[in-house]
């Protein structure tokens, strides 16, 4: 289990507003604590925060997480002083409703409820159906539309509210665990690898912008050029009523992280994490993932110039895209050892070229 230290730096990066495109507050708390143990840290232009161990090595290793967050965007602001907004990435509209939420300001944090039409007004048709996002809105209290555009600003980002919870012996409830926690693993898994001997450069990135299609990991890993590449992300977890595991895998919270065989992943760097799990007497769960390619940054990272030897490790997570999301820090935990076992045992002089090695 992550030690106190690091589960203080955890619940800090949960409890920031970062939708994509508007991550400078999970990005200055994933900075201050690389800045504790790499070498170098620096966040580039995109917003990207990347640590450095072992900087003059030159076989690189990086690794990825996303901290940007689903979340709004205000579009249009009525005479009643009702904010209207757009989503900011793959919004669950079925979620949405009724929810608290916090738009980031010049000025500083505004909170709002998003609202609709109560259920008695709702015709009997309606009440079957979802309703459309442009059909919802955000009220902040204000009276009119100069009292809310003394507030708040068109364009500005809009994030639900943060929340973070410890649940039972080992999982934390949160609305922005996709992808915090893969960025927590890349964060932990670099303070792992500080105290051990390298013979790679180890590049550990929190990325922007993967909610609106891997942006900030393409740009990260463009600047890094590395031979290998891990990203860390959040997966289904099954274990719950009516999700078909003939479809998805079995996949269960505190199962262990899961490692995924797609196109994706490089099949030699895959099998290198596995018998580092076996040989190490660590635990993991296997998917063949819900898609032949894409969705996480690993997709990105593979494509970066001449192609990257990527694996994809990922967190099973309950609820995904909601307000609630639940995982297992036992699952954490398992990524952070295999990850560092497995670049521990780098000699830089490998060669990841399928049928080839």
């Amino acid at each position: 289990m992550p030690d106190k230290s690091a589960l203080k730096f955890f619940e800090s990066l949960l409890s920031t507003v970062g939708p994509s495109g508007f991550e400078e507050e999970p990005a200055a708390v994933f900075r201050s604590y690389l800045e504790k143990f790499c070498d170098k840290v620096d966040t580039d232009v995109m917003g990207n925060t990347i640590g450095v161990l072992n900087p003059d090595a030159p076989f690189r290793v990086m690794l990825s997480g996303h901290y940007d967050e689903i979340g709004f965007q205000v579009v249009y602001i009525s005479d009643d002083g009702l904010i209207y907004f757009r989503p900011n990435g793959g919004i669950d509209k079925l979620n949405v409703p009724a929810s608290e939420v916090e738009i980031k300001t010049a000025n500083g944090i505004v909170p709002g409820v998003i609202g609709k039409k109560p259920i008695h007004l709702l015709k009997a048709a309606q009440r079957e159906k979802a309703v459309e996002l442009d059909d919802m809105w955000i009220d902040i209290g204000a009276e009119n539309r100069e009292e809310a555009e003394s507030m708040v600003a068109i364009g500005d980002p809009v994030a639900l509210k943060r929340n973070v919870r410890f649940m039972g012996k080992h999982r934390v409830m949160s609305k922005a665990l996709d992808d915090r926690i893969g960025a927590f693993v890349v964060a932990e898994t670099m303070r792992a690898l500080s105290k051990r001997k390298l013979n790679v450069a180890v590049y550990g990135v929190g990325s922007v912008q993967e909610e609106l299609g891997l942006r900030g990991v393409t740009t990260s890993c463009f600047a890094i050029n590395p031979q290998v590449g891990f990203a860390i992300d959040v997966g289904f977890a099954t274990d719950l009523p009516d999700i078909p595991a003939k479809l998805l895998g079995n996949v269960k919270l505190g199962g262990g992280p899961v490692l995924t065989r797609s196109a994706d992943n490089n099949v030699v760097l895959g099998r290198k994490l596995r018998e580092t799990a076996d040989k190490k007497q660590l635990t993991y769960q296997e998917t063949a993932a819900h898609r032949a390619s894409g969705g996480t940054d690993a997709a990105a990272i593979q494509l970066t110039r001449g192609g990257v030897a990527t694996a994809l490790i990922s967190i099973p997570n309950r609820y995904m895209h909601s307000p609630v999301e639940i995982c297992d820090l036992r699952d954490v935990d398992g990524a952070v050892k295999i990850l560092t076992e497995t670049i521990a045992a780098l000699t830089g002089n490998e060669q990841f070229r399928p049928g080839l090695d």
